[in-house]
């Protein structure tokens, strides 16, 4: 007869619940338009906008590349910068232009509204055209994220989960970190502004909807995220 009192074997035993994602990546957590890592470092990113540097003349292109090295020359830290290639996304102008249809009074104007809208849609999707997106990625670490060695940051990434002292110490560094932050994303965007791009900090739910974008591909084609609630964030 089997011994009914016996400790779970590894047979026996339960299984842990499956490690999400999010539990694996560098970011803890996303509050007020910054990025808090798991070792206490604090992220900013900035949209650019593009410049079609062949189509200025020469006298611009030098007055840009001026302006791009003194910025450079400028920044005392390092910045991380991200173009993103995507796929073309339409949406919002197909629906525009289905609702002009729908005030439209003469029939044949109404139906070529929607004729209009049906081909774009299917233009973009069958032709797969690509759109870039241009990104700046202002850092700012504590000094402890700063002496962080490999071995260490192997460690972290092997945790599944923030202990509270953690998240007690990222929040008690969160507003005084900020400031320095601050500092440095306005030193970027001036400089970046004076090379003649427009420059916009991304608020917190466009952070979350880059990332969902970014890690799921395929799902964010079909599935948009209309607001903060529609995703499972875990306050810390």
């Amino acid at each position: 007869m089997p011994d009914t009192n016996t400790k779970d074997t590894v047979k026996t035993a339960k299984k842990p619940g499956i490690a999400s994602t999010q539990q694996h990546m560098q970011i803890a957590e996303i509050r007020d338009n910054v990025m808090v890592l798991k070792n206490g470092g604090l992220r900013t990113i900035l949209k650019t906008s593009s410049i079609n540097f062949n189509l200025k003349s020469e006298a611009e292109q030098n007055a840009i590349i001026y302006s791009y090295q003194n910025f450079l020359n400028t920044i005392e830290f390092p910045v991380q910068i991200l173009v993103r290639s995507k796929k073309l996304e339409i949406d919002e102008y197909v629906e525009k232009v289905r609702g002009f249809g729908e005030k439209q009074q003469n029939p044949l104007l109404k139906k070529q509204t929607f004729e209009y809208a049906e081909y774009i849609q299917k233009l973009v999707e069958y032709a797969d055209i690509m759109e870039k997106e241009f990104y700046v990625v202002v850092p700012y670490n504590p000094p402890r994220a700063e002496k962080n060695n490999i071995v260490s940051q192997f460690l972290n990434s092997m945790r599944s989960k923030d202990s509270v002292i953690d998240i007690k110490k990222r929040h008690t560094e969160f507003e005084q970190l900020k400031k320095g932050l601050n500092q440095r994303v306005n030193v970027v965007r001036t400089g970046l502004e004076q090379c003649g791009l427009r420059v916009d900090e991304l608020t917190t739910h466009e952070m979350i909807e880059l990332f969902y974008k970014i890690y799921n591909p395929g799902i964010s084609q079909e599935e948009k995220i209309d607001s903060l609630q529609d995703m499972d964030i875990e306050g810390s």
